[in-house]
């Protein structure tokens, strides 16, 4: 089949967008999981609710939410544009350690609405990567970062699976913060 023979949807006149199979839908499946599960924790909480300490940790909802939405899009960008989208982290000031801690909390003027759409439009952007990237193999070198000694580069697929693992171990410490605000869990 030609591009010019590609099946249309009859209502719009316009290419169908072909379904996705294999390797690609299976990590947008398992990241589209724990995504949810993130995005449950907060559910029927208000703003002041997202932004409670409930655990000595300095972890609140809506922080692990901007922290996860901010570390996706920094490695989406990574994967379109290589080290030079992410900072050199063994050179990072005062103002930038301060500027990364600010993700982990929900400031004034933060709502909770803000922080989950923030994260829907970074997963919109990231499933879309997912999908389109010609190649999954396509490596870069890793930023400077004291936490990558010994490891060189990583492919567009490293970085997918770095992602999802992120997601997974913060919806982890989220459940455990919504625990710890009512009682409400995720599973069980």
């Amino acid at each position: 089949m030609t591009v010019n023979q590609l099946p249309t949807d009859q209502s719009a006149g316009t290419p169908e967008t072909p379904a996705l199979t294999g390797e690609r839908a299976d990590l947008l499946e398992v990241l589209a999981k724990h995504r949810d599960f993130l995005r449950f924790t907060t559910r029927d909480l208000t703003d002041e609710q997202a932004g409670l300490r409930t655990t000595k940790s300095e972890l609140c909802l809506g922080g692990l939410i901007k922290h996860v939405t901010a570390g996706e899009r920094a490695w989406v960008n990574f994967i379109l544009e290589g080290p030079s989208a992410m900072p050199d982290f063994s050179a990072m000031t005062e103002e930038d350690f301060a500027r990364r801690e600010a993700q982990f909390k929900m400031l004034p003027g933060e709502t909770l609405a803000g922080v989950l759409e923030a994260y829907d439009e970074v997963a919109r952007r990231t499933d879309e990567v997912v999908r389109t990237l010609p190649d999954l193999n396509a490596s870069w070198p890793l930023p400077k970062a004291p936490w990558f000694q010994g490891e060189t580069e990583w492919s567009a697929r490293r970085v997918l699976l770095h992602i999802i693992a992120e997601t997974s171990q913060h919806a982890g410490h989220a459940d455990i913060i919504r625990e710890s605000l009512d009682g409400a869990k995720t599973m069980g």
